[in-house]
């Protein structure tokens, strides 16, 4: 079902595959002309030209593009469809994006191995693949072209979708060869533009390709996706984390109308009914007895005191250069602070859903779930069948941030339950949501300067304490470390003779996940305001401070190089000259230096992660009332070459955005074991009037792109805190800022 002409969602998708190989990265799916015509005939109206797996030519000239990666809200469909259309010299207007049915063998991440979406790795994994794909198709039209006008490919331009040739004035559309095209054979080696030859993949203003259906109303989300006779089901989940069902008396919800079943699963007991309401007030009268035996029923306070008594104790090491104890104990002064993180709940706009149609053959999902693999694999564990007979249709997901990953399971276990082949679908409420998330942990830190007689910082102690997000993956897990927790402390980029960092991993009953930014969120923030505290004991300009020490590389690449999975190391280590300079660009775009009025401030916060170096500059004015604004923020950002940098601008605002929320109103608090938010009103997010003014400047690079989704986040915390420290002389170390707004 097109959706406004722009993104294809069908229902059912078929691919005829005759094989696949690999040529210089491009995992290719190629179609065999005799099937292809002898299943779309000529004039049917069905022809395709699909050279690959990632394009699809028609007759009406029409270029369907397939996204290997779901789209949330990140502008991933116009980023490969960016990159794809340039290499194959399309018209933007004939573009057209479809998501990619189940198949880890064709639209695997290929860092991750399965087909998922995830940690800002979409576009750089998919950089090189996507403009072969291109590129591919464009050399077999071209060769098209030639055989069809018998002149020399070399003499054949091609332009905005229409290919030429010059000397004899003809020219033909794409859909025009489609079918000429289609019988050729697919070139092993193709050549790729230089990229002073890039026309879309920089442009500025392109068109976003979900820009239409989501302002207009008609994009699909998985929340609106229904099919007919489809039933809807509740879950009634334990109100401590780690309780389970002990028994359950199904008789009053039984006998609410439009109720047809009460079951149980993994989660909890599941009502279904006909209808929303009937669910839910089926799941109202529902009585559960749950078994708390092995519930976390600690609240906050109580989980806060374990983590304090750690942090006066030493952990894991993650890095240790020199000797700091020694350095620490002959300093000329010291300085010291402790950092409280809370639990973070991930609060997409579009809680969890999905729908199941199921028979005794196949399983069709439609979900906007980021982990295409892991929802297949669990469908084919919880139905029996096997992995090629459950499809995914992958819809609109409304935002992530770590929360969508494969979350289907459950409608899935429900299908099953029930048995009578009626489509499911399941929803979480908001307050469901908010009480039931995977959340980011809660982290306490505490940091030790040591500074020598003429201020230089000589020594640096970095101690962290909070639940690893990866469990016991000894993939990530080496040495008791989890790097994802120490990520952006461990690999800091500045020039210091003598680090140390440890970590402790306690083990509450608190479900945790991946966050935006993940270990970055917290690392951040204890790093750029101590390091802040440390330029004003020392008498120095904060901005120069920072410049000064990352004057040269610190030895960095050895941290970790042996501990960190090898997909991760290269993502460990910053380009420090890449820090630099956006630290720089930042600080003049801002104007730092300049003088500010009477209750105003200015700070600056530079971090690395992801591949991307972003410095932040953030203005605050702090009313003697103490009521905060944060009134403009000026970044700079180096994420490699920009594919589109109105979707990078998006990103880089939505990440202020949704930072700013959770360093001043952020916090998941436990009392006796269960969560006390439930909505909106009570987990505050960052309001419309509260945004800033933000100014984007973007570093022009030729090297390849890096990520940029999840590196917006770090850089806005420490420096709102770095300048409401300029504005008033006090520093907050507990978060949220405004807890008590």
């Amino acid at each position: 079902m097109p959706i406004d002409g722009e993104v294809i969602l069908p229902s059912r998708r078929q691919f005829l595959k005759a094989g696949s190989t690999v040529v210089t990265g491009l995992v290719l799916g190629f179609y065999l002309p005799d099937r292809l015509l002898a299943e779309a005939p000529a004039g049917s109206g069905q022809d395709r030209f699909a050279p690959n797996a990632f394009l699809r030519v028609a007759p009406d000239n029409t270029v369907a593009i397939v996204s290997k990666h779901v789209e949330g809200g990140q502008g991933i469909y116009t980023g490969l469809a960016t990159i794809l259309a340039e290499e194959l010299d399309a018209d933007w207007s004939q573009i057209r994006v479809e998501p990619a049915p189940a198949d880890r063998g064709l639209y695997k991440n290929l860092q991750f191995g399965s087909q998922s979406t995830g940690g800002s790795n979409s576009i750089p994994n998919s950089y090189d693949q996507y403009r072969r794909a291109g590129a591919t198709a464009r050399a077999m039209l071209v060769a098209a072209a030639a055989g069809t006008w018998g002149v020399p490919s070399g003499e054949i331009t091609v332009d905005e979708g229409i290919v030429r040739h010059p000397p004899s004035r003809r020219k033909a559309t794409f859909g025009e060869l489609a079918i000429s095209a289609a019988i050729l054979p697919v070139p092993p080696q193709v050549a790729l533009k230089d990229p002073k030859d890039f026309k879309l993949i920089g442009a500025q203003h392109l068109r976003r390709i979900d820009g239409k259906s989501k302002s207009n109303g008609t994009a699909v989300f998985a929340i609106d996706f229904s099919l007919p006779g489809m039933v809807t089901a509740l879950v009634a989940r334990p109100p401590l984390f780690g309780a389970t069902v002990k028994s359950f008396d199904a008789t009053a919800a039984r006998a609410v109308p439009g109720v047809v079943d009460v079951v149980q699963i993994s989660t909890g007991v599941a009502v279904v009914a006909k209808s929303f309401p009937a669910a839910q007030r089926g799941r109202n009268a529902l009585h559960v007895e749950w078994d708390e035996s092995k519930a976390e029923k600690r609240g906050t306070p109580e989980i806060l005191n374990e983590y304090r008594a750690l942090l006066e104790t030493p952990g894991a090491i993650a890095r240790q250069d020199g000797d700091c104890a020694r350095a620490l104990a002959g300093a000329a002064r010291t300085l010291t602070a402790t950092f409280e993180f809370p639990y973070l709940a991930h609060a997409p706009m579009e809680p969890l859903s999905g729908v199941v149609r199921l028979s005794a053959e196949q399983c069709d999902i439609w979900t906007g779930d980021w982990d295409v693999s892991g929802v297949q694999d669990d469908a084919a564990r919880i139905t029996g069948l096997k992995s090629e007979q459950i499809n995914i249709h992958s819809l609109f997901g409304g935002g992530s941030f770590g929360r969508r990953g494969s979350g289907a399971s459950e409608v899935v276990e429900v299908a099953k339950a029930i048995g009578d082949h009626a489509p499911v679908k399941l929803f979480w409420t908001r307050e469901e949501d908010m009480r039931g998330d995977s959340y980011r942990p809660m982290y306490l830190h505490k940091l030790t300067a040591g500074l020598d007689e003429r201020g230089n910082l000589i020594a640096w102690q970095h101690r962290i304490v909070g639940q690893s997000v990866l469990g016991d993956d000894p993939h990530w897990i080496v040495n008791g470390v989890d790097i994802t927790s120490v990520a952006g402390a461990s690999n800091i980029p500045y020039d210091i003779p003598n680090i140390l960092v440890d970590l402790h991993t306690p083990v509450p009953g608190v479900p945790v996940d991946q966050w935006r930014s993940v270990g970055d969120s917290h690392t951040a923030f204890a790093v750029e305001t101590f390091l802040d505290d440390i330029a004003h004991a020392a008498g120095r300009d904060p901005y120069q401070f920072r410049y000064a020490l990352l004057a040269k590389d610190p030895r960095a690449k050895k941290i970790l190089e042996l501990a960190a999975p090898a997909p991760m190391r290269s993502g460990l280590f910053a380009k420090f000259p890449r820090d630099r300079q956006v630290l720089q660009l930042a600080a003049e775009k801002a104007g730092w230096g300049t003088p500010m009025a009477a209750g105003k401030g200015r700070g600056i916060a530079v971090h690395y992660s992801f591949h991307s170096s972003l410095a932040y500059v953030a203005e605050v004015t702090v009313p003697s009332d103490g009521k905060l604004k944060v009134d403009r923020v000026v970044c700079a950002v180096d994420c490699g070459v920009a594919i589109n940098p109105d979707v990078i601008r998006a990103q880089v605002e939505g990440g202020i955005g949704f930072g700013l929320g959770a360093i001043l109103y952020g916090a998941i608090t436990l009392k006796n074991g269960q969560v006390e938010q439930s909505n909106f009103n009570d987990y505050r997010v960052l309001r419309m009037n509260e945004m800033p003014k933000v100014e984007v400047h973007i570093v022009e690079s030729a090297e390849p792109p890096s990520g940029i989704g999840e590196p917006v986040v770090p850089p806005i915390g420490p420096a709102v805190s770095n300048a409401i420290f300029a504005a008033t002389g006090k520093r907050v170390r507990s978060l949220p800022l405004n807890s008590g707004a």
